[in-house]
């Protein structure tokens, strides 16, 4: 998925978990934070960023903060919304019959519902933006939703859905997350009580740029990585 009107700018300080200073051509811009994480490792006083300028009539902010470089140099994409758009793009390539995303199961919505002949698939995507000597971790900020999604993902394994929670992880060069127990650790122990009910947990490596984020092929063979059986 890609950005359009991308521009750079230097990121000065972030006042609440929805807005941003940037300062863009040499002004100062209050910008939406399309990240509600904490992501206190990447917002640094004069980080390259990167942001976009929907144009859309009546909005607050004029523009959205998209992309950051971290002090290591990686490239991290910081919007939620990017790795369902991704992760849609990829599931259209892999000939399911139907996809259906936002699918309504239990008490909650599942990013996507898929079929294949008679099998029925459900996947929650989750994405990583955090990095600590090259692994990534999730979440950076405790998500009870996360949890409850863990729960259903279980529930329908038992049901015989073919089930997964989906690691996108935008940044290059990162191909594992584990849980953030420090953070969360209920989410941690949700997580392992999912797999044990056969829920999957794919990982889904990403190539960033400035202007967008794609879900890579394995290295190794040039194989995806597996979503589902």
């Amino acid at each position: 998925m890609h950005y359009k009107n991308i521009i750079p700018g230097l990121f000065v300080d972030r006042p609440n978990r929805f807005t941003a200073h940037v300062e863009i051509g040499g002004k100062a811009e209050i910008v939406h934070v399309k990240n509600t994480g904490r992501a206190a490792e990447l917002m640094l006083p004069g980080a390259e960023v990167w942001v976009t300028e929907p144009g859309t009539p009546g909005r607050k902010t004029r523009f959205d903060l998209v992309t950051v470089r971290k002090s290591s140099g990686i490239l991290i994409n910081i919007d939620s919304q990017a790795p369902n758009k991704a992760a849609g793009e990829w599931l259209a390539e892999r000939n399911f019959d139907r996809v259906i995303p936002e699918y309504r199961y239990g008490n909650s919505r599942i990013d996507f519902y898929m079929e294949k002949g008679n099998a029925r698939f459900l996947m929650e995507v989750k994405g990583c933006t955090l990095e600590m000597d090259g692994i990534g971790y999730f979440p950076d900020a405790p998500t009870e939703r996360g949890v409850r999604h863990l729960h259903e993902l279980a529930a329908a394994a038992r049901e015989g859905y073919h089930a997964a929670i989906a690691f996108v992880i935008q940044m290059n060069g990162i191909t594992e997350v584990l849980p953030n127990t420090a953070v969360h650790p209920e989410f941690a122990f949700a997580l392992e009580e999912a797999k044990a009910a056969g829920v999957r947990v794919p990982m889904l490596p990403c190539h960033v740029e400035k202007d967008g984020l794609t879900i890579v092929q394995q290295s190794a063979n040039g194989s995806r990585y597996p979503v589902l059986p």
